[in-house]
């Protein structure tokens, strides 16, 4: 890696230009397509705007912190610093669709001091790439006080008009709506549709909007707001002020109304921003996962393998067999009672369909004890995810996929007990090589337990990288549902093939359905941050 530290006078030709008084600092992109303003006003305020080829992409937005403990507004400053950088570099990613990635930006670091006197000390790093801008706020090492409970987050995202949106509403619990597509004035989370056939509906505020957020100018640049890098730290929702298309950031709550707990020294994720005139190159843009840490994941090109497969899952949601052993339906009110559908012939079937159409790996659902006790029960203790039901033959489906070169992929639903799986995952992972399965797909149906915590909130996304790591110290890769959006951690998890985590094709069986636009729209939203688990074609074994 190429990195040349520079030092900042009050002109730097090319890269910074600082004047005082109201103090201005303009940086560029390599390509000089991009351009970050930011504006310390002499009051204390900071604020950045972006353009793009020269015009105005997002309009002047306000940066800060709330604090909860200490209870004060991190909004105006004193500001002490700048560092500067340049990076240029190219890393090979263990898998995905490009061989190698060049990651090549121009970093400012604004180091600020609470104009209040509380002493606290926050950085703000920028990063400015060819195609968007990244920034997140860091709290160094304090002199005083060193652990923080953020009570919300100030930043903010100006846009230049009512522009045309691509969004979902910004639900804590769930992103499996189907995407709307209106002008910012007509953004509306409670107006219906689709949208009611989600159980959870806890989104607060009817201008809400989730990430990633797509939209298209009245001057045709299309637009994305998204996240980088989301560890130890709540998702981010947008909540949109109409009167000027400003959007707030919204943090997901905990289960007493906290964002987060921060103890020093901590980052938040990266807050990113994607422009281009081609909305094509927003999908090429390879600057989310250069926004995440390298991979931490030892050996994994040996043996992290993504894969086809087909699943023992479809047939259940579409009440041909049941997920549990007595052959009752979720959600059912009817005594009809259908077959068990992860029994051993009928795993069988799979197999040998998988090993003839050349599929790698066949996913079983329903294989263990629990079912007939889990959905909407809120219990603690429903799985264990080491005992198969009675007709599921674990050993001898080892050894008759074995025989044929196929894999079985694992299944585990958490019912939403999130602490009852930590509790098992080692023995599970323990199961799972004993048998030969080197991947597992987890589940987080219904609420989280424990009571008021959220899936997207701080609690949860620190469990799905526990997750991450506990399975990557086990060789297994994972793809996980019902989690929060991806943020490019595949880059430093690279066991973490996908997630869920948006509206997909199990719709088609149950409710109205998917509209035709929605796999058109996924892409430039919820795919910006990392891979889909879509099924994208249904065949009936005979």
């Amino acid at each position: 890696m190429l990195l040349k530290r520079l030092l900042i006078s009050l002109v730097l030709i090319g890269l910074v230009q600082l004047v005082y008084a109201d103090q201005s600092i303009n940086i560029s992109s390599p390509n000089n397509n991009i351009q970050l303003g930011l504006l310390h006003r002499t009051n204390g305020d900071l604020v950045y705007q972006v353009f793009y080829k020269g015009k105005t992409t997002i309009t002047p937005s306000g940066l800060g912190m709330k604090l909860k403990s200490p209870e004060l507004s991190l909004v105006k400053f004193d500001l002490v610093g700048i560092d500067s950088s340049i990076a240029d570099e190219t890393w090979q990613p263990v898998w995905g669709e490009v061989s190698s990635i060049r990651n090549n930006y121009k970093q400012l670091v604004v180091k600020l001091s609470d104009r209040s006197g509380s002493g606290i000390q926050l950085q703000i790093i920028f990063r400015v790439f060819d195609e968007g801008i990244g920034f997140r706020y860091s709290f160094p090492q304090q002199a005083k006080l060193n652990h923080f409970i953020i009570a919300d987050e100030l930043t903010q995202f100006g846009v230049s008009g009512d522009h045309k949106a691509f969004w979902i509403p910004g639900d804590y619990d769930t992103n499996e709506y189907p995407y709307y597509t209106t002008n910012l004035s007509s953004v509306d989370a409670t107006g219906g549709g689709a949208a009611q056939e989600i159980h959870a509906k806890t989104y607060f505020d009817k201008n809400a909007v989730q990430t990633p957020l797509m939209m298209k100018s009245v001057d045709g640049i299309y637009i994305n707001i998204h996240e980088a890098g989301l560890i130890n730290y709540p998702a981010m929702n947008l909540v949109l002020d109409k009167s000027s298309f400003s959007f707030n950031a919204h943090l997901v709550p905990d289960a007493v109304g906290n964002k987060a707990y921060l103890q020093t020294p901590s980052v938040t994720p990266w807050r990113t921003i994607i422009v281009s005139d081609k909305a094509a190159e927003l999908l090429a843009s390879k600057m989310i996962l250069n926004l995440n840490e390298p991979s931490k994941v030892a050996n994994a090109p040996s043996w992290v393998k993504p894969q086809k497969y087909v699943g023992v899952w479809w047939e259940m949601h579409v009440g041909k067999s049941s997920w549990d052993y007595s052959g009752g339906q979720v959600g059912s009110q009817q005594a009809t009672r259908v077959p068990h559908g992860a029994n051993t012939a009928n795993v069988k079937r799979y197999i040998d369909f998988a090993a003839k159409n050349g599929f790698s790996s066949v996913l079983v659902e329903g294989w263990n004890t629990g079912w007939e006790d889990w959905f909407g029960q809120w219990k603690e203790d429903v799985f264990d995810f080491v005992t198969p039901y009675p007709d599921f033959d674990v050993k001898e489906l080892q050894q008759y996929a074995a025989a044929r070169g196929v894999k079985i992929i694992m299944h585990h639903e958490t019912s939403g007990a999130v602490t009852n799986y930590e509790r098992w995952m080692d023995t599970a992972y323990r199961f799972m090589k004993q048998f030969g399965y080197d991947a597992v797909k987890t589940g987080y149906v219904g609420r989280i337990i424990p009571r008021g915590e959220h899936h997207d909130g701080q609690w949860m996304t620190k469990h799905y990288e526990r997750v991450a790591q506990k399975t990557a110290a086990y060789n297994i890769m994972v793809n996980m549902h019902e989690s929060v959006r991806l943020t490019g951690l595949h880059r430093t998890y690279t066991n973490w093939l996908a997630s869920e985590a948006a509206r997909g094709n199990e719709f088609n069986a149950w409710s109205v359905g998917n509209p035709p636009d929605h796999e058109t729209i996924v892409p430039f939203t919820r795919l910006m941050g990392g891979r889909w688990t879509i099924h994208q074609g249904y065949l009936r074994l005979k």
